[in-house]
């Protein structure tokens, strides 16, 4: 891939300043190295994406979580010019590595490196980004113990982290990790062609579902008691439950909760912590249980 390639090309026609005619300018701006994000931004839901559009808010606001994914995939943010003149009047500061400009966001960074070359943004950062991290938030938070809600933070910060990895690595390269520090068996290996990681949206989606499962369970999912993980496993919005890649995430994710909590009470001596043991082995899959369940029910 050239140099070209990468960073973009621009076509200027200049004026003598005698002439008073206007000329046309055809910008075109294909930027695919992503710069790396001001760590401060980690763990906030604007991380992802800073809402400037009037549309994307209207259609937050009132639609189903089905009707607005599906909105998310043929949305073009660039047809809204006054936000885009506002973000390209901060252009530069925008694309700059560790900005930490008040409009800056996954979302924004990527239109000002990608003006008129046709890529937009993932579709990822305001659907399941930005409105999940904000909505399941929102909803979720009251009703989790303090543990609970101190999971939810940090969870929060680890898949933006763990995007932030998988961006890093395939500016290097096509191979993307990212490692599961709790249960190394599920760290995440992906191959991407380099540089196509962000402007692949369907490759994005898979990629950042599958960094879910490192995130959650780095977070400390498995410390959690048996009422907060219920309250976590049945909160998403029915509709995307049927979403195949939710359910491989939710699956990994309560396999490696269930073995944790029946292996901890199986070490234990006293008969009270047999007794403990023996219930552990029998609610190993309250989450898979709470997950069938609402499967069932939207069948």
């Amino acid at each position: 891939m050239s140099a070209n390639e990468v960073l973009g090309a621009a076509d200027a026609a200049y004026t003598p300043t005698d002439d008073t005619q206007s000329v046309a300018v055809n910008l075109h701006i294909c930027n695919k190295q992503v710069p790396p994000t001001n760590e401060s931004f980690l763990g906030n839901c604007e991380w992802y994406y800073h809402p400037l559009h009037d549309e994307f808010i209207d259609k937050s606001g009132v639609a189903s979580w089905e009707a607005l994914r599906a909105w998310a995939t043929r949305w073009n943010p660039f047809d809204d010019i006054d936000v885009v003149r506002r973000l390209l009047a901060n252009r530069d500061v925008l694309i700059a590595p560790n900005s930490a400009h008040a409009h800056w966001s996954r979302h924004a960074n990527f239109m000002m490196r990608h003006i008129g070359c046709g890529h937009l943004p993932p579709d990822y950062y305001i659907s399941y980004g930005y409105y999940y991290c904000y909505t399941y938030g929102e909803r979720l938070r009251p009703r989790l113990s303090t543990d609970g809600q101190r999971w939810l933070d940090q969870a929060r910060f680890n898949l933006q982290e763990n995007i932030e990895s998988g961006l890093d690595d395939n500016m290097d390269g096509d191979e993307l990790t990212v490692v599961c520090r709790r249960y190394p068996n599920r760290t995440m290996q992906m191959e991407v062609t380099q540089y196509e990681l962000e402007v692949d949206p369907v490759t994005f989606k898979t990629f950042a579902f599958n960094t879910h499962v490192p995130a959650y369970l780095d977070a400390g999912l498995a410390d959690l008691p048996l009422s907060d993980l219920m309250r976590i496993g049945t909160q998403p919005n029915a509709e995307e439950w049927l979403d195949g890649e939710t359910w491989k995430q939710a699956w990994a994710s309560a396999v490696e909760v269930g073995w944790d909590k029946a292996n901890s009470a199986k070490d234990a001596v006293s008969s009270r912590a047999q007794a403990a043991a023996e219930a552990a082995n029998e609610g190993l899959s309250a989450v898979e249980q709470a997950l069938s369940r609402l499967m069932n029910h939207i069948r």
